[in-house]
């Protein structure tokens, strides 16, 4: 567990939950309470102690669940208290959580099938819960957003961050904002590795002199594709509730509050704006795999096509010349051409002018000209 408390020009870390509920809320700036989840379902007792503590009011028992819950859709919900999101994150693969050592790690990675780029992609959920100055979230084991995010909000409290302009969040519900941004920026990152694997897929679909043979792979490829189309709608939907009710608010009573609540609108729709970007991307490229799967049969096709051309058109020569040299090779004596030195000249010039004229006339007619690609 880590608990930050920022302020407007510094930031302070520490793990001590009891010394934070002993404490107090702070007088000045906001409280990150983030967690892993199974430390979360193993001392949510104390979290509700802190929370009642600092923003006198707990979670109720739905939302704990929804928390917990590692298989929960992205979705909103709100009471007159707080607000809880629940997100799920794309990002680089995790690992799986040690009952008997909340917090902890697995030594070792939870087997897992499909292409290696769509295996590293996490969708595990992360939740949020905004009070007035306390942001609680919970956290994958060994969650890489949040130490990520963690070590960015560091580096922007130090001296030089500061002087160049970094602006540190200025209450949970854009502390919120900025982790999400985080987690759709890390599959903006992914994404090139990703394209590049299936272009490489497509690249052998296509080539002729190849012979594709990754099926298995590729038909997980595209169940992770569609999977991955409905994660991102799924956030596009909650995230979409968010901006709703953030409208709803009271309007702010000064300027200050009112400057705060129109950037906390700009970068709710600068994030929203990010999600369709990953939504446009991910069907950009399931279209491009079912694309490439179309013209990858379209292609078989068309070969096979050409080999049964060529084919008939080497039966229809040598038809002819069968027509021949069974006619010579009929039973009779008074056959032309058999009693003759010359005979056997004759009707082998015979069948190799009928075969020529053949392979003219199929090559006017383009039967015997290759398709081009």
């Amino acid at each position: 567990m880590r608990i930050f408390h920022i302020q407007s020009t510094s930031i302070t870390e520490t793990q001590d939950l009891q010394a934070l509920t002993a404490a107090g809320l702070p007088a000045h700036g906001l409280v990150w309470v983030a967690c892993a989840r199974r430390e979360f379902e193993v001392q949510q007792g104390q979290v509700q102690a802190m929370l009642q503590t600092l923003c006198g009011q707990q979670l109720v028992d739905l939302h704990i669940s929804d928390l917990i819950n590692n298989q929960l859709p992205s979705h909103y919900d709100y009471t007159s208290q707080y607000d809880v999101l629940v997100f799920r994150r794309l990002a680089a693969g995790h690992r799986a959580t040690d009952l008997e050592h909340p917090g902890e790690p697995l030594n070792h990675e939870p087997a897992k099938g499909g292409p290696p780029i769509l295996r590293r992609i996490d969708t595990s959920p992360v939740g949020f819960a905004v009070f007035d100055r306390v942001l609680l979230t919970v956290h994958p084991t060994d969650c890489t957003v949040r130490d990520v995010y963690a070590a960015k909000l560091l580096l922007a409290a130090s001296v030089e961050s500061r002087a160049a302009g970094a602006r540190l969040p200025t209450s949970p519900a854009d502390l919120m904002l900025r982790i999400i941004n985080q987690m759709v920026d890390g599959f903006l990152e992914l994404r090139r590795e990703l394209t590049h694997q299936l272009d490489h897929w497509q690249s052998e679909l296509l080539n002729p002199r190849t012979r594709f043979n990754n099926w298995n792979a590729l038909l997980d490829a595209r169940l992770s594709l569609h999977y991955l189309d409905e994660v991102c709608e799924d956030q596009r939907a909650a995230l979409q509730d968010w901006i709703e009710a953030v409208k709803t608010w009271p309007e702010a009573d000064t300027p200050a509050a009112h400057r705060e609540r129109d950037l906390l609108q700009v970068r709710s729709r600068d994030v929203l704006e990010h999600i369709e970007r990953v939504v446009h991307h991910v069907r950009r490229i399931e279209q491009s795999v079912e694309t490439a799967v179309q013209m990858h049969f379209s292609v078989q096709g068309s070969r096979t096509n050409d080999i049964m051309r060529t084919l008939t058109v080497l039966t229809a020569i040598f038809l002819p010349l069968n027509l021949i040299t069974g006619f010579f090779g009929m039973n009779f004596d008074a056959l032309p051409l058999i009693h003759k030195e010359s005979g056997i000249w004759t009707a082998m010039a015979l069948m190799l002018v009928v075969a020529l004229a053949l392979v003219v006339v199929f090559w006017r007619k383009r039967y015997l000209a290759r398709s081009g690609r």
